[in-house]
């Protein structure tokens, strides 16, 4: 084999690897011990958990909110694509909020910000009403180690996971957010 030929045949397995399906695959974490189920980002994985500080710089986990249909829903204060999805995100907790659904007991929202400045995340959330309790940041940007975690690659982007914390659904946007949470409930 010459060496041009090498070169190209390394160059096809690089793009072949390095395809942009191949980058947003989720990652598979293994095993969860009680439930065998797998741990990863796909719909029928359970979530990975996540545990990180809110804006007064308490922890606030996601598996704290089990028993509930839970958004976690990754954003910035600077994203101007998520910060036009904020009110459809509000709009659904407010109606669904208190709800019984098929698989979880109210709806809540786990906001995970990819910011930077803690004084520009808090300004974010007074002005975008978002009202939910859960906000997390590890204020790292896109260095961010939930961002990681759930290989968030671009945002605004969410999961959807059920009480037991498996995810029902993904990048639920405008009004497939609602659709969705309408029929789930009971």
């Amino acid at each position: 084999m010459s060496k041009v030929s090498f070169i190209f045949l390394m160059f096809l397995i690089g793009i072949s690897y390095f395809t942009p399906q191949s980058l947003s695959q989720s990652k598979n974490y293994g095993q969860d011990r009680k439930t065998k189920l797998t741990i990863g980002t796909e719909v029928g994985n359970k979530a990975p958990e996540l545990k990180y500080k809110n804006p007064e710089g308490k922890e606030m986990a996601l598996s704290s909110l089990k028993g509930k249909l839970v958004l976690i829903d990754f954003w910035a204060s600077w994203c101007g694509p998520c910060r036009r999805e904020n009110p459809n995100i509000v709009a659904a907790y407010k109606k669904y909020k208190d709800k019984k659904f098929v698989g979880g007991k109210g709806f809540t929202v786990y906001s995970v910000s990819l910011d930077k400045s803690l004084e520009s995340w808090k300004k974010a959330i007074q002005q975008d009403s978002l009202i939910w309790e859960n906000h997390v940041s590890d204020l790292q940007y896109w260095n961010s180690e939930p961002a990681k975690i759930y290989g968030v690659m671009g945002i605004p982007m969410n999961w959807l996971i059920d009480g037991d914390g498996i995810i029902i659904a993904k990048n639920l946007r405008g009004k497939a957010l609602e659709d969705k949470l309408e029929s789930l409930l009971k």
